[in-house]
């Protein structure tokens, strides 16, 4: 808005004002408001200009109030406040202390490094408001491209066409299968151990299913599961409770049940660790602090991983 001209009242201007009224002379109003002391003096001569009122007299080298100026005043004191917090708040946005995140995860990140990061972002910026959800990962593509969430996060995919694809970590698949079994007292299992096991494998449209299979092909073994899952987290529960062997993903692996032992699977299967973000939109401070976050949790969960000992199966401790 213009500050010159008949009824141009900016707020700057009103700043100014509110400088004054405290007591302060022009150079301390300057100085408080970060400008120059003729800056102050001609923005008193505008507002008075604008108002059509003398809001200050000099009285012994001083600029003195007039009655009508602490009329004026008193109008308008409420809107200082509110100022000020509408400025704080524009501070802690621009730092990712305060405003709103929207995050969209497919399960294996989403119920582990996700949540973790979730909650450390939480701990350290008590003003952020979150909505956090997990979907398949087409879901979540979809709402990354429409701006519907600032973020996604998923396995499996390296490209997008239309999206920013960030790996921040590969992962390997790992094999679930019932303390029981007699494969579990092998220190990796390959996928040729599994033929007619009663395998519980990924749905074959899914990417990580996929994965699976090329797997069990560059083994030389036939990928033929007696029941196919949409979810890792599926087929896990599923492993301890039918119970039967399984391929998923090693953030699924470790929410598995006590019944069941994790072991490596051969040959590799590594899948990459993505965060998916809108082209053409700059990342904000908040979404940059949760992508450090991540990162952090990711590499807790790998520390953790490796040093976590082999479970003792019936004949014994694996390997």
């Amino acid at each position: 808005m213009s500050e010159t001209g008949e009824g141009a009242v900016s707020l700057r201007l009103l700043s100014i004002f509110a400088a004054m009224m405290g007591g302060a002379t022009t150079q301390e109003a300057a100085e408080r408001l970060k400008m120059s002391q003729p800056a102050v003096s001609n923005g008193i001569r505008q507002l008075e200009t604008a108002l059509g009122v003398t809001l200050f007299e000099r009285l012994h080298r001083r600029l003195q109030p007039t009655e009508e100026a602490f009329l004026l005043f008193e109008e308008i004191r409420p809107i200082f406040p509110i100022l000020r917090g509408f400025e704080a708040r524009a501070r802690a946005m621009r730092s990712g202390l305060s405003g709103r995140l929207r995050v969209l995860s497919t399960p294996p990140l989403g119920h582990s490094v996700g949540a973790q990061a979730l909650g450390a972002l939480l701990e350290a910026r008590p003003e952020v408001n979150v909505s956090y959800d997990v979907r398949r990962l087409e879901h979540v593509l979809e709402a990354v491209q429409n701006g519907a969430v600032d973020l996604g996060l998923g396995l499996g995919l390296e490209s997008h066409p239309a999206l920013n694809v960030e790996v921040v970590a590969r992962v390997d698949m790992v094999c679930l299968l019932p303390a029981a079994s007699p494969l579990a007292g092998q220190d990796h299992i390959r996928a040729g151990d599994l033929f007619g096991d009663g395998l519980i494998g990924l749905e074959a449209e899914s990417r990580l299913g996929q994965a699976v299979r090329l797997a069990f092909e560059r083994d030389g073994a036939h990928y033929a599961p007696r029941v196919e899952v949409r979810y890792c987290s599926t087929a896990a529960v599923l492993a301890a409770t039918v119970p039967a062997a399984t391929i998923v993903d090693p953030f699924s692996a470790a929410l598995r049940a006590p019944t069941l032992v994790e072991r490596p699977f051969a040959p590799a299967c590594s899948v990459p660790v993505a965060l998916f973000f809108r082209r053409g939109v700059p990342r904000s401070r908040l979404v940059q602090a949760f992508v450090t976050y991540v990162r952090a949790a990711l590499k807790d969960f790998t520390a953790e991983a490796a040093a976590m000992p082999a479970e003792p199966t019936m004949n014994g401790p694996a390997g």
